[in-house]
C-alpha cells in the first residue's frame, strides 16, 4: 500500500515533469518478478509505473529500475521497447525511485498459444523467429554511440559471472551440487574470445515480450533492469536454451517459454540462423552460451533455495528450486557432453 497523499504527489510531480494531466495511480499489472509494475492513468492516455517495492530499502533495486529506464531511453525507436516517459530520483513522491514509460497493448506468454491466435507449431514458430528479430534489432545497434562508456564491462563478463557466482554459492549453500563447480570448470576452460560486444538484456525470453493480441507479432521486450554490455549470444543462449525442451524429460523451470517445449517446432539452430541473419553475426558457439545460460540461472536462483532452507522464505517458487536448480545444471551438463559427442 502507498503512504497516505502518494497519488496526490505523484500526480503534482507528473504535471510538472510531463505537463500531463488527471494523472492516477492504478491497480498493479502483471510485470517482472522484482519490481512493481503499474497501471496509470492520465487524459492523454495509460502509462506504466515500475519501482521497486515500497518496504524493501535496497539501492540496487532502485539502480535496476534506473538502468532499465536509462537503456530504453537509449533505445529508443531503435528498438522495440516502451517509450521512456520520466526518471524520478526522489524517495519522498513514492518511496522509491520511480519511472514512467509508455503503454503498449499486447500479451505475455508462457505455457500457452491465447485464444485469438491460429493453433499450433507454426504459429509457435512465428513467435520464435518474432522474438530473434527483435533481440537483433537490439544487437545490431553500436551501444558507444547510446550508453556510457562505463555502462558494461564487455570483455570479461562472462568470465566474471561464473567466478562471482561460484564465490556467492561458496558462501552460501544448504547441499552438495557437485554439476555447478564441474559446469563452471568447463564454462571457465572453454570461454570463447568474443569478437562483438552489444547491449544484452541478460532475462531474454518469451516470456519477457509483449506480443499482439491478435497475431504472434512483437510489440515490446520487457524488464530490461539486468540489462548490460556484452557478447550478445549470451541472450540468444538464454532464449534458445528455453526452446524446444523436452516436458518429460524434468526440465528446469519447465513453466518459461513453455508453450515451445513440443518436438514439431522449429530446431534451435533455425532460430539461431534468423538472429545472425539479421545481424551479421555468427552463432557457431551457441553450445557454449547455453550451457552458460542454464548454469549462470541455476547459480543465481539457488540463493533463494538456501533462504528457503534457513527458513526465512517459504513460497512455491523457493520450495520448487529443490529439483529447478538440479535440473538445470543436468541439462548444462547434457549439453556439453552432447558436444563432446
Amino acid at each position: 500500500m502507498q503512504p497516505v497523499g502518494a497519488g496526490e504527489r505523484f500526480a503534482a510531480w507528473m504535471h510538472e515533469a510531463t505537463g500531463l494531466d488527471d494523472v492516477r495511480l492504478g491497480p498493479e499489472i502483471a510485470g517482472g518478478n522484482s519490481n512493481v509494475t503499474r497501471l496509470v492513468e492520465t487524459r492523454q492516455g495509460r502509462l506504466v509505473l515500475r519501482h521497486p517495492p515500497v518496504n524493501v530499502v535496497s539501492d540496487k533495486a532502485a539502480a535496476g529500475v534506473e538502468r532499465e529506464y536509462t537503456v530504453i531511453k537509449a533505445l529508443g525507436a531503435r528498438a522495440p521497447v516502451p517509450r521512456a516517459v520520466a526518471w524520478c530520483g526522489d524517495r519522498s513522491i513514492l518511496g522509491q525511485p520511480f519511472a514512467v514509460t509508455g503503454w503498449i497493448e499486447g500479451v505475455a506468454l508462457d505455457t500457452e498459444l491465447p485464444a485469438s491466435y491460429p493453433q499450433g507449431a507454426e504459429t509457435i514458430d512465428r513467435l520464435g523467429i518474432e522474438m530473434m528479430r527483435g533481440l537483433a534489432t537490439v544487437h545490431a545497434l553500436d551501444w558507444r554511440e547510446l550508453l556510457p562508456a562505463d555502462f558494461g564491462r564487455p570483455d570479461t563478463f562472462v568470465q566474471r559471472q561464473v567466478e562471482r557466482w561460484l564465490a556467492v554459492r561458496a558462501q552460501s549453500h544448504v547441499r552438495e551440487l557437485p554439476l555447478l563447480a564441474e559446469v563452471a570448470d568447463w564454462l571457465l576452460a572453454n570461454r570463447p574470445t568474443s569478437s562483438h560486444a552489444s547491449i544484452i538484456h541478460c532475462d531474454f525470453h518469451l516470456d519477457n515480450c509483449l506480443m499482439a493480441l491478435d497475431e504472434p507479432r512483437l510489440q515490446a521486450i520487457l524488464d530490461w533492469e539486468m540489462a548490460t554490455i556484452g557478447d550478445p549470444l549470451i541472450d540468444v543462449g538464454l532464449c534458445l536454451f528455453f526452446w524446444r525442451r523436452d516436458p518429460d524429460a524434468n526440465p528446469g523451470f519447465r513453466h518459461i517459454q513453455a508453450l515451445s517445449n513440443r518436438a514439431d517446432v522449429m530446431p534451435v539452430e533455425r532460430l539461431a540462423d534468423v538472429w545472425s541473419h539479421a545481424t551479421g553475426f555468427d552463432h557457431d558457439r551457441l553450445d557454449y552460451y547455453m550451457v552458460f545460460a542454464a548454469w549462470r540461472l541455476a547459480a543465481i536462483v539457488e540463493g533463494a533455495y538456501v533462504l528457503h532452507r534457513q527458513g526465512k522464505v517459504d513460497t512455491a517458487y523457493a520450495r520448487g528450486l529443490a529439483d529447478d536448480v538440479p535440473n538445470l545444471l543436468r541439462e548444462a551438463a547434457a549439453i556439453i557432453d552432447r558436444g563432446r559427442a
